[in-house]
């Protein structure tokens, strides 16, 4: 279904009502091939859109935006071996819907990526990460047809080139396929991963160690801290971690001792975003309607009423602040498309 001059703002968590020149819901596969074989007639550029939680819209949308609805989860014929088994779900399902499908089913992996926004066909894009957990370690394939000629091909896991919210769909293929359903290897005798302290303890004051407390766990925590998208407009962490050489950890934790550092790869180390942003004085500061999180410093919001620009300006003088006081160039995890 085509629609013209569509209004975005239920359409990003951000809730930001620029508009789309093109707009094109794509509920099928087939009916994805079909409007790519006429790919000619598409208003470029295109984009495609999600669940609309890693994105900040700055202006209208001149081109086409593509909006993948394909739904359904189910249990795939095919068995892993060893206790796995293969689940999907299309690109248009609602992450945590699939995520407590599999938790109800019995399915452990994805667990502590409960509550993240937006939707299935993202997660490989996005490598989406929380509690010490990475989707792409249970991604086994991911199935997309290709823009310029409608094709289907389906990239394995090592195919993705997966790293810190990253994959090669947000880099050389970007903008070349649409997911159209992920195949996921979960486990069916989990083993939970609480290696985040504050999750083991959330954990505890549910009782027992199991699949549906930890994810209950996660969602206690999220909610405790993240504000609500449908309340307050906001993309998540808008900021990536950043990873540094272990030896510039050593010297900023001996400059600032109480700095949180995490080992990450051999001879590297991620520090905490939100660490460094709060202690630039941003947490809870606000300039008109476009804010930093009171609760959490690496969650920008807007709170009724604020544009792209201005959301996009606040990020700015937050990165400069960082490099000014830490010399660390932080990272927007959220793409920002638009005019700025």
């Amino acid at each position: 279904m085509i629609f013209k001059n569509i209004p975005l703002g239920k359409y990003n968590t951000f809730g930001l009502n620029y508009k789309a020149e093109f707009m094109i819901q794509i509920e099928t596969e087939e009916e994805a091939t079909d409007i790519f074989h006429k790919n000619n007639t598409l208003k470029k550029p295109l984009l495609i859109l999600g669940g609309g939680s890693n994105i900040l819209f700055t202006s209208d949308y001149r081109g086409t935006i593509l909006y993948p609805q394909i739904g359904g989860m189910k249990v795939e014929k095919e068995e892993a071996d060893n206790g796995y088994i293969i689940v999907s779900a299309g690109a248009g399902v609602n992450w945590d819907d699939f995520v407590a499908w599999s938790v109800n089913e019995g399915f452990g992996g994805i667990e502590n990526l409960s509550l993240i926004p937006g939707k299935a066909g993202a997660t490989p894009v996005q490598n989406i990460g929380a509690y010490g957990v990475e989707v792409k370690e249970s991604i086994l394939r991911v199935k997309t047809i290709n823009i310029s000629d409608g094709s289907v091909r389906i990239f394995r896991n090592d195919e993705c080139a997966f790293g810190y919210r990253n994959s090669i769909f947000k880099n050389s293929e970007k903008g070349k396929y649409l997911v159209t359903r992920v195949y996921y290897k979960l486990s069916v005798k989990p083993l939970l991963n609480l290696s985040y302290e504050s999750l083991k303890e959330e954990v505890n004051k549910l009782g027992e160690t199991t699949l549906k407390n930890v994810r209950q766990a996660v969602i206690n925590i999220r909610r405790s801290k993240l504000p609500d998208p449908e309340i307050t407009g906001n993309a998540g962490s808008f900021f990536k971690n950043p990873v540094v050489k272990n030896s510039v950890a050593e010297v900023l934790q001996n400059e600032f001792p109480g700095m949180p550092v995490y080992r990450d790869t051999e001879g590297y180390s991620k520090l905490a975003s939100g660490w460094l942003i709060d202690q630039c004085g941003w947490k809870g500061k606000r300039y008109g309607d476009a804010g930093v999180h009171e609760k959490q410093a690496l969650v920008l919001v807007n709170y009724g009423k604020a544009t792209g620009i201005e959301i996009y300006g606040l990020s700015e003088d937050i990165k400069k602040s960082v490099l000014d006081k830490f010399g660390i160039r932080l990272e927007r995890e959220v793409e920002v498309v638009g005019v700025i």
